[in-house]
């Protein structure tokens, strides 16, 4: 009786260390991984969880994590997310981080995009929603209206700077939170700036990123903003070369000609009065921060210096301009530039 009750202790003990390893024993091992963060896409089962596992090389022992989130019930409680494990976790340890949902946050930084196109892209690399699927309802012309634009005005909702969203955001969260940050950018303050110069805040952001291509000088920005807010309250055209760029579908050209300025486009600014339809990139922060704070002048025009500096000729007359222009002309047959 005594030997039989020895053995059943001791096949307790055996037991009980056995499911304690189970739950408390050292099951992650993260030192070969690329990574220590484990992605899991909103509504994955249990069987791709352990698929995402078994890849990764990160759990040891598969038959004890399986046992213990049965135990846990975490088969049906399964979140979506980027989680960052911790090398030698419990079993245990795993399924409470998993399943709190507790996933760190990541960084999203978006700068200097001309078209959402490459927006898409740019976040598609960041988040579980892939570029086809952000493309996909940044083109939706319901969607858009929803968020109070249209197509041509829609880039300006778009804020450029660094944003931390989780991992696993789907599209329709991605441009929620754009458009909760484009609110909380438009102050009262700026909105009244805006209204001083006789715009709205699409139609600031319209200007902003025309100033954004035509300088990448940021010191330089509020003389431009200024020079182009004197052409509209003269009602003179704008004539911004970037516009053309634009209307011709190519950024890369370095030389203008006279009969480029003869496509038919509502972007063409030396064609068309008054601001084009929608902008002509993201405005950037400093783009519409120049527009709002520009530089008070009597400068009508302006031309790139012949010194390639990136900087620009202001001038007060047209007489003056093109005697600037002559010089860069000068410049550019100099340097071969032909287009």
């Amino acid at each position: 009786m005594g030997l039989f009750v020895s053995v059943l202790v001791l096949l307790a003990i055996l037991i009980g260390g056995r499911f304690y390893r189970y739950i408390n024993g050292n099951n992650v091992d993260i030192s070969k991984a690329e990574t220590p963060y484990i992605y899991i896409p909103n509504g994955t089962s249990f069987s791709e969880l352990k698929c995402i596992l078994e890849e990764s090389s990160v759990v040891k022992d598969m038959e004890s994590f399986v046992w213990v989130a049965q135990k846990k019930n975490y088969i049906t409680r399964i979140k979506g997310g980027r989680y960052k494990l911790e090398q030698g976790m419990s079993n245990n340890q795993l399924i409470n981080l998993l399943r709190s949902g507790k996933q760190e946050p990541l960084n999203i930084t978006f700068n200097n995009i001309r078209k959402l196109e490459q927006l898409a892209s740019v976040v598609g690399k960041k988040i579980m929603a892939d570029s086809v699927e952000l493309v996909n309802l940044l083109s939706d012309r319901s969607y858009i209206k929803e968020c109070g634009f249209n197509k041509q005005t829609f880039p300006t909702m778009f804020i450029p700077n660094t944003y931390q969203m989780y991992w696993n955001s789907d599209a329709k969260h991605f441009v929620q939170r754009m458009e909760l940050e484009y609110k909380r950018f438009w102050t009262d303050e700026k909105k009244d700036k805006a209204k001083a110069v006789g715009l709205s805040p699409v139609e600031v952001g319209v200007l902003a990123s025309i100033v954004d291509e035509e300088t990448q000088k940021s010191d330089e920005k509020p003389m431009v903003a200024g020079l182009y807010l004197n052409r509209l309250k003269k009602g003179m055209k704008l004539q911004a070369d970037p516009t053309l760029k634009y209307a011709l579908g190519d950024f890369t050209i370095k030389r203008l000609l006279n009969e480029d300025k003869n496509v038919d486009s509502p972007y063409n600014t030396y064609k068309y009065y008054g601001l084009p339809p929608g902008p002509i990139r993201i405005p950037s922060i400093t783009g519409i921060n120049a527009v709002l704070n520009h530089s008070s002048h009597n400068y009508l025009y302006m031309c790139a210096k012949e010194d390639f500096s990136g900087y620009h000729n202001f001038a007060k007359t047209l007489r003056q301009h093109n005697q600037n222009a002559a010089k860069y002309q000068r410049e550019l047959n100099k340097r071969g530039i032909r287009r």
